[in-house]
């Protein structure tokens, strides 16, 4: 009686020790969780693939921009061109300092947004994103051509703040120093002329 309840009992722990292995293998490829997917989506053309695309409003109503990781695993460098946003409009881009060329190394990757990086600005006059709402976006470069994709619309708070709006590149100081004008010193004759420029001594 005794062996017949202990030969149960080991039947019964291997049973529940078994049981998931068994699941695991009913469920194949097509198990539920290898089903789920990010909540950013992804797009790739050629060697260019861009992640994480997000449009970030801000709460002050000024305008918005995006964000995206931009990946090249080319062996030449690629210019971004263009990001355009279907029913919101194109975006200007600057670079880190300010300019307008935003260029992702060869076997690199650039991130749009977040203070020291390039930015892309949707322009004042577009149509205004909602918060919520998924757009299709294109990103053009410069020799892989056009990634589609889809992006989502989101305050620049919390999480999002340190890539929004806020962190936008301003251009640098050597790019809007005024050039230095010309100093004026009198001559003998009592005109004006500028410095280091020849005069005539009067006779």
């Amino acid at each position: 009686m005794v062996r017949s309840i202990r030969r149960g009992a080991v039947a019964a722990v291997l049973a529940l020790s078994l049981a998931p292995l068994a699941a695991a293998c009913a469920a194949g490829n097509d198990a539920a969780t290898l089903q789920i997917e990010p909540d950013s989506q992804s797009g790739a053309a050629r060697d260019v693939k861009v992640q994480n695309a997000f449009v970030l409003t801000d709460p002050s109503g000024g305008p918005a921009t995006v964000t995206a990781r931009l990946f090249n695993n080319g062996s030449s460098a690629q210019q971004l061109q263009s990001v355009e946003i279907t029913g919101i409009g194109s975006a200007t881009l600057k670079s880190a300092d300010g300019g307008s060329t935003v260029t992702v190394p060869a076997h690199g990757s650039v991130l749009l947004g977040g203070k020291g990086n390039p930015a892309a600005v949707l322009n004042s006059g577009a149509a205004t994103p909602r918060d919520g709402d998924v757009q299709s976006a294109v990103f053009s470069f410069s020799q892989a051509g056009a990634v589609k994709m889809y992006a989502t619309v989101l305050p620049s708070t919390s999480y999002y703040a340190p890539f929004g709006p806020g962190s936008t590149p301003t251009p640098s100081a050597s790019a809007t120093t005024p050039a230095s004008t010309p100093t004026t010193t009198a001559t003998p004759t009592g005109t004006a002329t500028p410095t280091g420029a020849a005069t005539t001594a009067a006779s």
